[in-house]
């Protein structure tokens, strides 16, 4: 028994959603997003609130069940307030900054890495170590704040690199020189 797929997704106001046979478009201030489903599922829209029905229990239908509950649910907040994530930069020369549309940082490597964000994410540099992320699509938002990370990860011996923040890594001890 799906306990997350049996909750109902409230709709705040200002979102609206228009269901069809096997797609789901919802409108709000922060944009709109599509989402295709299982057309085997019955999505229902009940007042301000969406319910996901299943037609029985088998083992695909248990699963995509709490599934598309969720991912309707990250629509319906994207919409509605947005997902943000925060990057930090931690190293000694390591900075950003936005030129035009495209994030440039200095990540110590011979040349500046370029980043052109996608259309519908955008990127705010606060200081020069702190990076935001944020948009209405939470996996999106997240693809790109790891894409980020990836130019330059953090290393375990002296910790720089790019990092979510609050992330805590963990550091190796380094070589211990000869005892005499």
């Amino acid at each position: 028994m799906s306990r997350i797929g049996n909750k109902p997704v409230e709709i705040p106001s200002g979102v609206s959603c228009t269901i069809t046979k096997s797609t789901i478009v919802v409108k709000g201030p922060k944009g709109e997003l599509t989402y295709s489903y299982n057309p085997k599922l019955e999505v229902v829209q009940e007042g301000n609130t969406i319910v996901i029905n299943r037609p029985d229990d088998q083992r695909i239908y248990r699963s995509l069940h709490g599934l598309t509950r969720t991912l309707i649910s990250n629509m319906v907040v994207g919409v509605s307030t947005g997902f943000k994530k925060s990057l930090e930069l931690v190293g000694v020369g390591y900075r950003a900054a936005l030129k035009g549309g495209n994030l440039e940082m200095t990540l110590g490597f011979s040349h500046p890495v370029i980043f052109t964000p996608p259309q519908g994410v955008t990127v705010e540099v606060e200081g020069q170590t702190k990076i935001h992320v944020s948009g209405s699509d939470r996996q999106q938002v997240g693809e790109v704040a790891a894409k980020i990370r990836f130019f330059r990860r953090p290393e375990p011996y002296k910790g720089k690199g790019v990092r979510y923040a609050g992330e805590k890594i963990r550091m190796k001890a380094g070589k211990s020189g000869k005892k005499k």
